[in-house]
């Protein structure tokens, strides 16, 4: 069978949409990298494990495991809520969701600020928990508040991943479960999770992702220096420090980030690809199947 020849204007969109990759994405990357080895590996490394580095790190780690772990549950509360219930305000609720998509970060960081900070309505019952307790709980300028901003501008990722892929295959199996007689956990683990584990993946992937290059949020709600800055905060500070060592070690410190994020791409491709193949599956599957 010979093979169909490409037109002119498939060779053009596919050299300007190279061009486009590569200006865009691939050189500003593979600069940050050499802009981090220029001086060496001896000063990579010492700007890697400098103390403030490691501590920005830990924090972002810390972030971004909350993150996944309290979005993940409440994600799929809420698309199980959306998808298997009708009730008064349920569009409210939906639109409620997307709010993080819509609101500038900085103003959710502030937004914490005015709640939980020392001036905020909430602070007189922080004030009464750390009487009562002993404790010194701080919800604003504190590891605690870089979570909370981190979930805030996160929380959509996974529900916005399982609304569609439960809207497709319906209630139908279920009900049939609940016909027989399986209870609400069983239906769950082996009726429904089979259906969404790899949006559910692919959700916990886009949550992650986003919550390691978090800043407008964070660095409304964070304050010192090698205790709650995250990363990007931390390539920042180095950067407006303005002097040649310390560019270049935000330009290491950089690569960490591009390290994880091409880390969580190739994460992602893998999902997609399982992913893809196990519908092709199934769908041969369905064609191969006698009808009765």
């Amino acid at each position: 069978m010979k093979k169909k020849k490409k037109e002119p204007m498939q060779y053009l969109l596919i050299g300007t949409g190279t061009a486009f990759f590569l200006i865009m994405l691939v050189f500003p990357l593979a600069e940050v990298i050499f802009r981090s080895l220029k001086d060496g590996l001896q000063v990579y490394s010492s700007a890697i494990i400098a103390e403030n580095t490691l501590s920005a790190l830990k924090v972002t780690l810390i972030a971004t495991v909350f993150a996944v772990l309290v979005n993940t549950f409440f994600g799929l509360c809420s698309a199980w809520l959306l998808t298997r219930f009708e009730f008064r305000g349920r569009q409210a609720l939906s639109a409620l969701i997307d709010i993080p998509f819509s609101v500038s970060p900085v103003i959710a960081g502030l937004a914490y600020i005015m709640t939980f900070g020392r001036m905020g309505w909430a602070a007189p019952f922080i004030r009464w928990l750390n009487d009562l307790l002993g404790t010194d709980i701080a919800l604003v300028f504190s590891v605690p508040g870089v979570v909370l901003a981190t979930i805030f501008v996160t929380f959509p990722f996974v529900s916005r991943e399982l609304i569609p892929v439960l809207q497709t295959h319906g209630t139908a199996e279920e009900e049939a479960a609940v016909m027989f007689g399986a209870k609400g956990g069983y239906i769950f683990r082996k009726v429904t999770l089979p259906h969404i584990k790899w949006a559910l993946l692919y959700g916990i992937i886009l949550c992650a992702a986003r919550a390691f290059g978090e800043f407008g949020a964070v660095y409304a709600v964070s304050r010192a220096r090698g205790k709650t800055f995250t990363l990007p905060l931390e390539i920042d500070a180095l950067y407006m420090a303005g002097s040649a060592e310390s560019i270049t070690q935000a330009f290491a410190v950089s690569s960490l980030l591009v390290l994880l994020s091409v880390i969580m791409l190739i994460i992602k491709q893998v999902v997609e690809t399982v992913s893809r193949n196990r519908l092709k599956v199934q769908a041969q599957q369905k064609e191969d199947k006698p009808c009765m």
